[in-house]
């Protein structure tokens, strides 16, 4: 399942970004709720005032 993330801290965008061009998984924490994945892409919105990324992610199921 895909999912679209935003966020305006650079280091969960340098983290995803490093995370996507390694193919690892990565947990990114977003407003007090994580999702772990593989990040499909990153692109920054300088459309505002501060800037944010747009991070999307192939979220794994969860374990048990």
């Amino acid at each position: 399942m895909l999912q679209t993330l935003e966020t305006t801290d650079l280091k969960e965008a340098r983290r995803s970004r490093i995370a996507q061009f390694s193919g690892r998984a990565a947990t990114l924490k977003v407003g007090g709720s994580s999702v772990t994945g593989i990040v499909r892409a990153v692109k920054e919105d300088k459309t505002g005032e501060t800037p944010r990324w747009i991070v999307t992610v192939m979220a794994q199921p969860a374990r048990r």
